[in-house]
This record gives C-alpha cells, sequence and structure tokens, in this order.
C-alpha cells in the first residue's frame, strides 16, 4: 500500500456502505456523486483492492471492503474517542451524535428532550432517525439507540432511563359492543390489535399478572407495525391494544380508551443502548444522563414497578 488512506475518505466509505448508493451519500453529505465516486475510487487505489460491487441501481461492499469498513468503524470511533480524551476537560462535549429510537417514542418523547439538549449543548451535531424495526448499531452507524422493551443483544451497554409498563385497553364503543373481557382466555374471542414493532413478537402478548408471567397468542381483523396507527384503530372502536402508558395516557384520562384487565401489564422499561466501545465516549455520556434527567422530570420514572 503506497498511498495512505484518508480519514475522511474512510468516514465516506462508512457512509456508503450505510445508504449502499453513491447518490443517496451525496444527497446526505451536499456534495455531488461525482466527487462520491472519485473519493471512493481513490481509497480503492490506495488500499489496492475494490471496495464496492457497482450497479446501476445500487453499490455493495466486495469481501475486501468488508474487512476496509470493518477497519473504518474501529479507526473513526478510536479517532473520535481520541479527541474527546484531549478535549475531556471541556465543558461542553462536540461532535456527532446519531441516534435512533422508534417512531412513536421518537416523535412524541425524544424529540422534545433532543430539543433541549440541543440548547444546552450547542456543539454537538445530533442526528435522529426512527424505525420501526431493530437497528445494528455498528453495522447501520449509530452511537446510541433509546429502545422500549427488551434489550436482548449481549454484545451491548444498557441503561434504563425511565420505568414503563404497555396495558390493556381499547375504546368504550368496542366493549359495549364486544363487552369487557373477564380473564386472559377471554381475550382469545376478542379482536385484538396486534404490532410489529421493535422487541415485540408479533401476536403474542407477554404479560404479568397476579400469578406471574404469562403469555397469550392474539388475533383479529387489523394489524400494523406503528404504534400511532394501532392506537388510532383502538380509539376508532376496532378492537384491545397492548400500548405503553406514556402513549395512551391522554386517551385513559379523558375516556376515549378504557383499562383492560388492569391487573396485567407488560414491563417495557425505556432504555438507552450503546456499543461498548463507546462507554467512554463523552457525547454518548452526557447524552443518557440528560435524557434520564429529563424524562424524570415529565413523570416517566412513576411507574410502579
Amino acid at each position: 500500500m503506497n498511498i495512505k488512506p484518508q480519514l475522511d475518505d474512510l468516514r465516506l466509505l462508512c457512509v456508503v456502505a450505510r445508504k449502499r448508493s453513491f447518490a443517496e451519500t451525496a444527497r446526505e453529505l451536499g456534495v455531488s456523486k461525482a466527487l462520491v465516486s472519485k473519493r471512493i475510487a481513490l481509497l480503492e487505489t490506495a488500499v489496492q483492492e475494490r471496495l464496492f460491487h457497482r450497479t446501476t441501481r445500487n453499490v455493495s461492499l466486495t469481501g475486501q471492503g468488508e474487512i476496509v469498513h470493518q477497519w473504518a468503524q474501529r479507526i473513526l470511533e478510536d479517532v473520535d474517542l481520541m479527541g474527546e480524551a484531549i478535549s475531556r476537560e471541556k465543558a461542553a462535549p462536540s461532535g456527532l451524535l446519531r441516534i435512533c429510537s422508534s417512531t412513536g417514542f421518537g416523535r412524541s418523547r425524544l424529540a422534545p428532550a433532543l430539543s433541549a439538549m440541543a440548547w444546552q449543548f450547542p456543539q454537538l451535531e445530533i442526528q435522529v432517525e426512527l424505525f420501526d424495526r431493530l437497528v445494528d448499531l455498528v453495522e447501520e452507524g449509530f452511537q446510541l439507540d433509546i429502545r422500549i422493551g427488551h434489550v436482548r443483544e449481549s454484545h451491548v451497554i444498557k441503561r434504563r432511563i425511565a420505568r414503563n409498563r404497555r396495558v390493556l385497553c381499547a375504546s368504550p364503543a368496542y366493549l359495549e359492543r364486544f363487552g369487557m373481557p373477564q380473564s386472559l382466555d377471554d381475550l382469545k374471542a376478542h379482536r385484538c390489535i396486534p404490532i410489529r414493532e421493535r422487541d415485540q413478537d408479533f401476536g403474542r402478548w407477554e404479560l404479568e399478572g397476579p400469578d406471574g408471567q404469562v403469555a397469550i397468542k392474539v388475533s383479529g381483523p387489523l394489524s400494523a407495525n406503528n404504534g400511532e396507527i394501532v392506537r388510532q384503530w383502538a380509539v376508532d372502536g376496532h378492537g384491545i391494544i397492548l400500548r405503553s402508558t406514556w402513549d395512551i395516557a391522554g386517551e385513559i384520562d379523558a375516556g376515549v380508551l378504557v383499562p383492560v384487565l388492569p391487573a396485567y401489564f407488560q414491563q417495557a422499561d425505556v432504555w438507552a443502548v450503546y456499543p461498548s466501545r463507546l462507554s467512554v465516549s463523552a457525547r454518548v455520556r452526557v447524552c443518557v444522563e440528560f435524557l434520564e434527567n429529563w424524562f424524570a422530570q415529565i413523570g416517566m420514572n412513576e411507574v410502579e414497578a
């Protein structure tokens, strides 16, 4: 290798690998597609390997590209952490912080919190993307995932930043039409609205109740992968849902939704999840601490354990 790769080109490689498109990469970075193509070609010359398979529709990493991509991520993380270590005495962290979360929680709870955080830490460059699926933090280039419910991965660090429960509820109109369930077994004969969202097993509700943990299979004519849609369908009288208390508290207070089988619930705390390599990152630390304090201030930790 006669030419040493430039850090900016390694960063570019990671974006292209994530976007799988020179055009999408150029759009995200605000540069021309020709410049992206040129810099990747120079990087390939530097490492003396072809890094991407190119088609008219997208690009994908070659075998050697996968190796370079993995090392590029490590190198860039180490460079960022080195910068943080050098400036650790500074009161305010700086640099890019890429965060992901679920759509409903991201819009209604996370967005206002990050808005306040941006005022307090103006040197942070905060990028947020919302998904109704689990995200591979390392592969997709995120430093922090604000997640509700189970964290099953063993290679990440998780910190609970708010308590939360999912509860059963339905509209008064639905219950007047179909009756109030008296037991979990009654749910099998009811119109339930399952959701395919991040940590939840589709059509299977795992609940805690007076006799411990129990799982029940539910079904109905409607289902979705988005919590906001499911909540609205419940308000419209289509069936019973299992939703987080933060999501349906207003509807419960207004009487638009009514608790169903209140002795049963699903523990679904809010977690900050990040790669173990970022455990010393000042950006991640201040964000996690800020969110924990913010959610406590708005009462999210008042849910009983």
